[in-house]
């Protein structure tokens, strides 16, 4: 994961080493100031993080700081924890249920973000790991988008759920998770229509669905929740914030007491943790957004889209994503 998230950052990375005029031991605030305006993170944040340090930088000095960014220092504690336990384990991943109930994943996002590629490639991650998945075709404002989800479906071989073009999406929605529990699937994906935080309609038709998905869940006699995931253009940087944080609040995306990195297993079976992929980033210089993401939506990524295969979909690793940055500015490697 380390290599193709190294390949993924190139731009950003690049584009740090060559404004450092190359590599160094230690690096000023206004070096540092200078390369994260440049990744695009937000100039209150980096006043934040430039107050948390002295004046000449070290690695494990930034590394922390970073950190701190992405994580809690609690969350990071209980991270640790858990991964020791799921080495032990072998527990696959922090979303899979052990007791088969079905999870439902309401993915959202503006036209444009790579929503439905999103969709196909956690489609492909969640079978890799043996669950059995279902798409819904919740887009039926786009004819397109319905035809796109059943190619993906047949690539896949993953069963799909449609409707015909401009009919009712929450009844889409009702009728999948129905199907999905009568047939005991583990993972059911939903497309929504992409829209704007400005298209009032269409953001009250996204929550009838969230209400009627709920609803519908409810009706199955099963206490789990609904997982939202928002798709954001990492191409946009934190331009896109803004617009994203209408989304999470208007939809209710609760956050994880677990945020970025820390293992959910063990928790209750009824726990969704919304969070957000972020698509695009091998496209762009603008990886420093990231931290402004969190920061301003108080929410975890959950996942980077790094290419246009099926495949590229990786978990999002805080550690990892924090070195790409510091290997691109530091001579010297992380301690352990």
């Amino acid at each position: 994961m380390f290599s193709l998230l190294s390949n993924t950052m190139k731009k950003t990375t690049s584009n740090i080493t060559s404004l450092l005029g190359g590599k160094k031991e230690k690096i000023s605030k206004e070096q540092l100031e200078e390369i994260l305006i440049e990744s695009d993170m937000d100039y209150d944040l980096l006043e934040k993080l430039l107050d948390s340090l002295p004046s000449n930088i070290s690695r494990e000095q930034l590394e922390s700081a970073l950190l701190n960014l992405l994580v809690p220092k609690e969350a990071q504690n209980k991270a640790q924890d858990s991964q020791n336990k799921d080495s032990q384990n072998n527990s696959a991943s922090n979303d899979t249920n052990a007791q088969n109930t079905l999870q439902v994943k309401l993915i959202i996002g503006v036209n444009g973000a790579g929503k439905t590629t999103t969709i196909a490639k956690l489609a492909r991650f969640y079978k890799s790991q043996g669950k059995k998945v279902l798409l819904g075709a919740g887009d039926t404002f786009r004819a397109a988008a319905i035809e796109q989800i059943k190619s993906w479906g047949q690539k896949l071989e993953i069963p799909v759920i449609a409707t015909q073009h401009g009919h009712d999406s929450s009844a889409l929605a009702f009728d999948a998770i129905t199907h999905a529990c009568a047939k005991k699937y583990d993972i059911l994906l939903l497309d929504t229509a992409g829209r704007l935080h400005t298209q009032t309609n269409l953001t009250n038709e996204l929550l009838k669905i969230i209400r009627v998905s709920q609803k519908a869940l409810d009706s199955q006699n099963t206490s789990t929740k609904i997982a939202k995931y928002l798709v954001l253009d990492g191409t946009q940087g934190s331009s896109s914030v803004n617009q994203a944080k209408y989304f999470t609040e208007h939809c209710e995306f609760q956050a994880s007491p677990l945020q970025n990195g820390a293992s959910q297993n063990g928790t209750s079976q009824n726990s969704a943790q919304d969070g957000i992929i972020v698509t695009k980033l091998d496209g762009t210089s603008k990886g420093g957004a990231i931290f402004s993401v969190v920061s301003e939506l108080k929410l975890p990524v959950l996942f980077l889209g790094v290419g246009e295969r099926a495949e590229d979909l990786v978990r999002f690793n805080p550690q990892e994503f924090v070195k790409t940055l510091l290997d691109s500015i530091f001579t010297t490697e992380s301690k352990g």
